[in-house]
């Protein structure tokens, strides 16, 4: 029985997977064999010319076609990269975007000015896979996050990552509805809120990619007839939970940031009221600080 070497099966893959009009082909084959291998990229370079066992070859077979039905990559291998960390996630969960992680710098930065002895509390809304919540906990070791989802099966991958990370003793998992998984607790006033809640409108459902129409949860996307169907009642909300001087940081759409913006401003409630850019040039969050008693009238600015 002829043998197929690393670089043959590497061609044939990333050709078929070509022809299924699927993503980045090569890059997928080369992901695929080494999730089957259990080895890295470089590895499979470095033996180019070395043949596959049966095993192994049915196998990567397998995940080949698993991927050219739409099936998401990341699905199929079981993880995905976020904050330079590695991150659990299945059809349980929405896979974490490279732009939420501007959620993650921002908390960031506004913890660096929190001038306070005692420990930083942040909430977040909708955690996921608990991608945004444990990437902060890694980074801020004096912080304390409460995270919430309505979805338990969400709050398992979200436990499954924040112990793979060290970090389960400081995030509190939460189940409920965004403010409501709060309520009959003795919650503190946060220092920062944040979430990337479900924001694709009804009208927007149709576009998006097959795979994550077909493959990833819904709730965790839909955003209701106009997408603010979860935004606009975390705007009503967050001040009830927010420290005076508390920072409020939402994802959302790029063409829903106005109006979210002038929620904030009309509520009388928030100043520094701002719109901050992803790594594409495009206004991707929201943010507000919780106005203190002598503060002046809000002020928007495009950030």
């Amino acid at each position: 029985m002829p043998f197929w070497s690393i670089g043959e099966l590497l061609k044939a893959s990333s050709d078929y997977l070509k022809r299924k009009k699927i993503d980045s082909p090569r890059l997928t084959a080369e992901v695929l064999l080494s999730h089957q291998l259990a080895s890295d990229r470089v590895s499979l370079y470095l033996h180019f010319d070395s043949p596959i066992n049966q095993g192994d070859l049915n196998g990567y077979r397998t995940l080949i076609s698993r991927r050219a039905t739409g099936e998401p990559l990341h699905y199929i291998t079981g993880v995905r990269e976020f904050w330079s960390m590695e991150f659990l996630v299945d059809p349980r969960v929405l896979i974490p975007r490279p732009e939420t992680e501007l959620l993650v710098e921002c908390a960031l930065k506004t913890a660096k000015d929190i001038d306070r002895q005692e420990e930083i509390l942040i909430l977040e809304l909708g955690t996921g896979s608990g991608a945004v919540a444990v990437s902060i906990a890694k980074e801020i070791p004096d912080c304390r996050i409460w995270a919430t989802d309505i979805s338990t099966d969400a709050l398992g991958v979200a436990k499954e990552n924040a112990v793979r990370h060290g970090v389960e003793n400081r995030i509190v998992l939460i189940s409920g509805d965004l403010f409501g998984a709060l309520v009959g607790r003795s919650s503190p006033l946060f220092d920062i809120i944040l979430s990337n809640p479900p924001y694709v409108a009804e009208e927007e459902w149709d576009s998006l990619p097959r795979e994550v129409k077909e493959h990833e949860p819904r709730p965790a996307l839909d955003g209701g007839e106009k997408g603010m169907k979860f935004l606009a009642p975390i705007v009503r909300g967050a001040h009830e939970f927010l420290r005076p001087g508390g920072r409020l940081f939402l994802e959302m759409s790029p063409h829903q940031t106005e109006e979210i913006v002038s929620l904030l401003e009309s509520s009388g409630i928030y100043d520094d009221i701002g719109r901050i850019m992803d790594y594409s040039g495009r206004y991707r969050l929201v943010t507000a600080r919780k106005r203190k008693a002598d503060a002046k009238t809000p002020k928007s600015k495009g950030l």
